[in-house]
């Protein structure tokens, strides 16, 4: 899963989208001028690559890339904060809305929810986080997932098994969590078990937990093989977290990073913010016969709702839901 250089695709870049080797395109904020722009950038992607799986992250708060004429979501954080009764039903609302508002730019996936717990170490985290109660994050979660899954859109829980502990920032750091394994079980990694059966991807973390394995969790077969595939049963996705990422150097070059992640049982590689690197990947992954995952195509949009969906009663009532709680 690659990147693009702007709001419309240059020729460089539909060369890249001409390669059989990428199965997706993530957006970020620089692509993202408004909803109308986006379908457009949307359209001409698929008339090169129809099965193209093009993702976001529309997370809410401080993590939203199209900003624009849509809701200016809240943070998950915030959702966390209310009384007990409204959580559940304002996650539900606020996955409901971001996935629909996603869904009529065309947009497949955004990768949410975060279910990293919040321990007030981690500044990459913080109020993106459901908080610190393994129980909370989890049913919480679920929430999160049922308003999306409603919407027509895969959820992709993150960064598995958690990135709450670790304070280092993984864009820029090589995060380590030196706790115990048990400890790591009995906490972080519970709404990941919890949600397992729910969700239809997960991102894990470029962080080391070197009780487990010595290597970050992205490229790590025990968490990803043993722990996550064969424990926790999930038969989903696992998406890469971006390999240009300071946490993804510490298995060597680009070539390494993709043989490593691959090994570990990853089914997309996320590679952005560096088109060279990008090139890199992608002139390896021809090299060794890479194809894209089958897997990945049950995450492309299971609806649309079009550009009239605020004329949806649902849409009214979440909204009235979030501004009721001053989320909105």
């Amino acid at each position: 899963m690659l990147d693009l250089a702007g709001t419309w695709l240059t020729p460089e870049d539909r060369q890249l989208l001409r390669q059989p080797e990428v199965g997706g395109m993530i957006l970020f904020a620089r692509n993202t001028e408004s909803p109308a722009q986006v379908r457009e950038l949307v359209r001409s992607i698929r008339a090169l690559r129809p099965d193209m799986l093009i993702a976001i992250d529309q997370e809410g708060g401080r993590v939203q890339r199209l900003r624009r004429d849509v809701l200016r979501l809240p943070a998950l954080g915030r959702i966390a904060g209310c009384a007990a009764a409204q959580q559940e039903p304002l996650a539900e609302a606020a996955a409901w809305l971001m996935a629909t508002e996603m869904l009529a730019c065309g947009i497949d996936i955004s990768f949410a929810p975060v279910l990293d717990l919040d321990y007030g170490r981690s500044q990459v985290i913080g109020d993106r986080s459901l908080g610190g109660d393994p129980q909370q994050v989890s049913r919480l979660g679920k929430a999160y997932i049922q308003g999306l899954q409603q919407a027509g859109m895969a959820a992709t829980g993150k960064h598995f098994p958690g990135h709450g502990w670790a304070e280092a920032d993984s864009h820029f750091d090589l995060p380590v969590d030196e706790r115990s394994e048990a400890a790591i079980r009995e906490s972080d990694l519970q709404p990941f078990a919890a949600l397992a059966p729910l969700l239809d991807g997960i991102m894990p973390a470029h962080v080391v937990y070197p009780a487990v394995d010595s290597l970050p969790a992205g490229f790590s077969r025990r968490w990803l093989q043993n722990i996550l595939r064969a424990e926790l049963g999930f038969r989903g996705v696992i998406f890469s977290d971006d390999l240009t990422m300071a946490g993804a150097h510490a298995v060597g070059g680009m070539a390494e990073r993709v043989d490593a992640a691959l090994a570990s049982g990853c089914d997309m590689l996320l590679v952005c913010n560096d088109r060279a690197a990008a090139e890199q990947a992608l002139v390896h992954a021809q090299q060794i016969g890479m194809h894209p995952s089958l897997r990945a195509r049950g995450m492309l949009a299971r609806s649309n709702p079009g550009i009239d969906y605020k004329a949806q009663p649902r849409w009214r009532q979440s909204v009235e839901l979030l501004r009721g709680a001053e989320l909105l």
